[in-house]
């Protein structure tokens, strides 16, 4: 069995080869870029489950790297970054990563975040869930668990995976309420703190990929003062 392949990207070399060595100890495979366009050359020719980007990088930075990513894949993304501001976290997560980690950072912490998203993915991937419910329906929503796949009014539409499982969740769950930290727990698998914003902004771009018009949702509603639910549309 093929050990889950990593991309990382850095154009700091120190820090690229730390984390190398980190993942490798972990039994991971690595691949290494130095900046935005190595790191597309990469994914032209290997098969990756996860990358961890840095955003400051000369030729191709990492939030225009991680945009050109989106237009074709739903792997994993973990953003690394110097800055610490919320709002920095938040440009970040809505432009499409999964996760960010600011330097400098952890090394189990970023082991762990590795390990999070790769089991979500791998188990989004996975197509031989023999007892698996595969497809979900809400009006004209169609979502397959099976094949990590989203159509609306039968177009395929592209999510990343922290939006496909809320999204998968809100589904599975259609006409109920959840609060935030009700939908960070369950799909983040960790405890919530101060979250609003975070699910707050997967909310604004899983419906501008879903709505005909965000700003009057047919599916994806807020119950003001409680949080988020899918409307059940037969």
């Amino acid at each position: 069995m093929v050990n889950e392949r990593i991309l990382v990207v850095d154009d700091d070399r120190e820090i690229a080869g730390a984390i190398e060595k980190l993942l490798i100890m972990e039994g991971y495979e690595v691949i290494k870029a130095y900046n935005g366009m190595e790191a597309l050359d990469v994914l032209i020719s290997n098969v990756v489950h996860l990358i961890i980007l840095d955003i400051m990088m000369p030729r191709l930075d990492g939030l225009s790297t991680m945009m050109k990513i989106r237009d074709s894949k739903n792997i994993p993304i973990i953003l690394l970054s110097a800055k610490s501001e919320d709002s920095d976290k938040i440009l970040g997560l809505s432009m499409g990563a999964d996760d960010y980690i600011t330097k400098p950072f952890n090394p189990q912490e970023l082991v762990a975040r590795v390990r999070s998203q790769l089991r979500r993915y791998l188990q989004l991937g996975d197509k031989d869930c023999a007892n698996s419910t595969s497809k979900h329906v809400v009006g004209g929503l169609c979502l397959d668990s099976d094949k990590a796949e989203l159509t609306v009014d039968g177009d395929p539409v592209k999510l990343t995976a922290k939006e496909f499982k809320i999204l998968e969740f809100l589904i599975k769950n259609a006409g109920c309420v959840f609060s935030a930290e009700q939908i960070y727990e369950r799909v983040w698998q960790e405890t919530a703190y101060s979250v609003e914003n975070t699910v707050m902004v997967h909310i604004r771009r899983i419906r501008e990929k879903i709505e005909i018009n965000p700003k009057e949702p047919k599916y994806l509603k807020v119950v003001w003062g409680i949080g988020y639910k899918i409307e059940n549309i037969y």
